[in-house]
């Protein structure tokens, strides 16, 4: 059970979203799948967005896979950094043939309060009606969104690593979109639900560009969040969804692309309906970006720094009746050498990793401990990731890397209590 003084100290717009979900449907729902909110940056950051600043009279369609099935759906969509209101027209889903394009007969309308378009204000998120629909474990959806008026996209996930499909004007019903462009990046989608199995729960990944899954395939669903999701579908037993709220470039005590851990904290992580679990994998970025490109002027942090913030996450968490597992942070030795963030990995840093990997394993203050630090090393060269599993920047792993860290971990430590 909840303890009363987390609730009130969840977020309202979420709590206030579930209500209006009990309001519409007596069923008990559960995220499937998810995708953390960020922020779009200005100009002056030095990763560019690729992507379109405005959707107007535009449809974007997104796919994203889920990790437990059920037999109704409905999506969350979010102008939560928009400064003006957000006019969804028209809204669609329907379950995923391949590319832009949804299975015959598959296509459903999807509704908010009654209505096929809805005004979001700015900072809001908005829930759609449920419809029905049959959803299988580990199934791909396809979700399309028509913007009628000015849409700047402002609210959005960067690191996708899955396509999605722009078309002009309203087309959220075509079985086969016909795309004018492409991108990876995802656009105020940030949530499907499934109507929640009585035995249903969720675990929560809460981290960076490695939980995220730079590096991975695109379309191929191979992050280590998603070959973990298969191992728990294939072990079997009550379901699981698993979560995905990773940010690439997050940080556990500052902003740029995505708010900071603690910020996000209750968004993300404490008001998932079912959660009782957490994954922590997070403070490489906190280490490494001082002093690059990225962040060329902040201070670097100590490793007692970001332990203090790891002993807020914890607190937090067991304040909320959850579970927080620690995973430890991965190898970086030459991360970026040779390219404009040259500097993220120096011999000093390495010491703060070390350092805050220490605390990890050994201070029992988190509640289990996943050590993807030890699947990913070189043990010829301690510091290093192992050259089959580097995506090539000396910080990522690749899909080999990714799938060994997913098969490492021991199923039991994340078993309900």
């Amino acid at each position: 059970m909840k303890k009363l003084m987390t609730a009130v100290l969840a977020g309202a717009a979420f709590a206030a979203l579930l209500g209006m979900a009990a309001a519409d449907d007596d069923g008990d729902w559960i995220a499937t799948w998810t995708a953390s909110a960020q922020p779009a940056w200005e100009a002056d950051f030095a990763v560019p967005l690729g992507m379109p600043a405005n959707l107007w009279n535009h449809t974007i369609r997104q796919v994203a896979r889920t990790s437990i099935g059920g037999g109704k759906v409905r999506v969350v969509v979010s102008n939560e950094y928009g400064k003006l209101p957000l006019k969804i027209g028209a809204a669609h889903i329907g379950v995923t043939k391949d590319g832009a394009a949804i299975q015959p007969g598959s296509g459903k309308a999807l509704t908010f309060s009654g209505s096929p378009s809805i005004t979001i204000p700015p900072g809001a998120p908005v829930i759609s009606d449920p419809v029905d629909l049959k959803v299988a474990p580990l199934s791909e959806l396809s979700v399309s969104l028509f913007f009628p008026e000015s849409a700047p996209a402002t609210t959005i996930h960067w690191d996708g690593h899955q396509t999605a499909y722009v078309a002009a004007g309203n087309k959220v019903a075509d079985e086969e979109l016909k795309a004018d462009s492409t991108q990876t990046q995802r656009a105020f989608l940030t949530g499907i639900m499934v109507d929640a199995p009585d035995d249903a729960r969720a675990i929560v990944l809460f981290g960076d560009s490695i939980t995220d899954g730079d590096g991975s395939t695109i379309d191929g669903n191979d992050r280590w969040p998603d070959t973990l999701a298969e191992r728990l579908a294939q072990a079997g037993g009550d379901p699981v969804a698993v979560l995905n709220q990773g940010i690439s470039g997050a940080k556990v005590l500052s902003d740029r692309m995505g708010v900071n851990a603690l910020a996000r904290f209750d968004r993300d992580v404490l008001n998932q309906p079912r959660a009782d679990t957490v994954v922590l994998m997070m403070g490489i970025n906190d280490i490494g970006w001082p002093g690059t490109g990225l962040a060329p002027h902040d201070p670097e942090p100590t490793a007692e720094d970001i332990i203090a913030g790891y002993r807020q996450l914890i607190a937090r968490a067991h304040a909320d009746d959850m579970r927080i597992i620690g995973a430890t942070l991965t190898p970086f030795g030459d991360s970026f050498a040779g390219s404009p963030f040259e500097g993220y990995y120096t011999p000093d840093k390495e010491k703060v990793r070390l350092a805050v990997n220490d605390f990890i394993r050994n201070s029992k203050e988190f509640d289990g401990v996943i050590d993807f630090d030890k699947v990913v090393v070189d043990p010829a060269r301690p510091g290093y990731i192992k050259a089959e599993f580097d995506k090539g920047d000396h910080l990522h792993p690749n899909a080999a890397g990714y799938d060994a860290m997913a098969s490492s971990i021991d199923l039991e430590l994340l078993a309900d209590d």
